[in-house]
């Protein structure tokens, strides 16, 4: 199955905790193809060792990414990041790194980005 969605962090946390909207979404999309970045990884088990027993959470955590195909990070997907970090530093706009990163995995692969949150994304020139 090719894929078409790269889902953020803010998404998988709220399929995490069982938002409807967000897991009715999230099936409707699955049959063209979920993705996530392993930056997305990262932010969940970061979440999880917030917490006094982390083993719980990480387990939960990797049972849920177990729906979605992880995205490594790759050479390409570095020279997207640092163009576009370059071009948002240029005009003031910079991001969090974390969702550069994802941005420029979603543009790497040609991928629509699930996300609410616009306030950073829609910086990202396409």
């Amino acid at each position: 199955m090719s894929l078409t969605y790269l889902v953020d962090t803010d998404w998988v946390i709220d399929a995490f905790i069982g938002t409807p909207t967000c897991v009715q979404l999230l099936d409707r999309l699955s049959n063209d193809g979920l993705d996530v970045s392993i930056i997305t990884s990262g932010e969940l088990f970061e979440g999880a060792f917030s917490v006094p027993d982390p083993q719980i959470y990480l387990a939960q955590f990797r049972v849920l990414l177990n729906r979605f195909t992880t995205a490594p990070l790759s050479d390409s997907i570095m020279e997207v990041f640092a163009r576009t970090r370059a071009q948002l530093r240029r005009s003031g706009q910079l991001i969090p790194d974390m969702d550069l990163l994802i941005a420029a995995t979603a543009l790497n692969h040609g991928l629509t980005l699930v996300s609410r949150n616009l306030r950073h994304f829609e910086r990202i020139p396409i």
